[in-house]
């Protein structure tokens, strides 16, 4: 079974995005963690986030960007992106449920992604999602907001 290290998935998902309404604010105010767990649901029901480094394909991975502001004053409309590695494919769950999503970086749209298709309008699948965004409306000085994303090793 191949397992593919998470290192490498790491590294693409964190070449994320910050804008805001302040662009000092986010260059210089904004400090951002991310981490990896493995999903596992446990026999009662109860979801469990594992520390991993690898993962064999069909895992559940959960991508989770804590963003702190740095800063001694608020941040107003901070907006983060995580694009999702091309050897993950997109669960549809994302926290907080505001997100939206792109298959293409530049065009944003509330989930589930629709399109055309043959004159009727269809679910974009969930493997061509390449990016989710959030729009982060208030950040207190000081403070963190927290993103996530789940994904599964193909």
């Amino acid at each position: 079974m191949k397992r593919l290290s998470l290192l490498k998935m790491i590294s693409s998902a964190a070449l994320f995005s910050i804008a805001s309404s302040n662009v000092a604010f986010a260059n210089n105010g904004v400090k951002m963690e991310l981490i990896t767990n493995k999903v596992v649901k446990e026999e009662r029901g109860k979801t469990v986030y594992v520390p991993v480094r690898t993962a064999s394909a069909g895992t559940i991975i959960q991508y989770k960007a804590t963003y702190t502001n740095t800063l001694a004053q608020d941040i107003n409309d901070l907006t983060v992106t995580l694009p999702i590695p091309s050897s993950m494919t997109f669960t549809g769950e994302a926290y907080p449920i505001s997100a939206q999503a792109s298959t293409d970086g530049k065009n944003y749209a509330d989930m589930p992604l629709m399109r055309q298709l043959a004159g009727k309008v269809i679910k974009t699948p969930l493997s061509e999602y390449r990016y989710v965004r959030w729009n982060i409306k208030f950040l207190p000085a000081k403070k963190t907001a927290t993103v996530s994303l789940n994904t599964i090793v193909n």
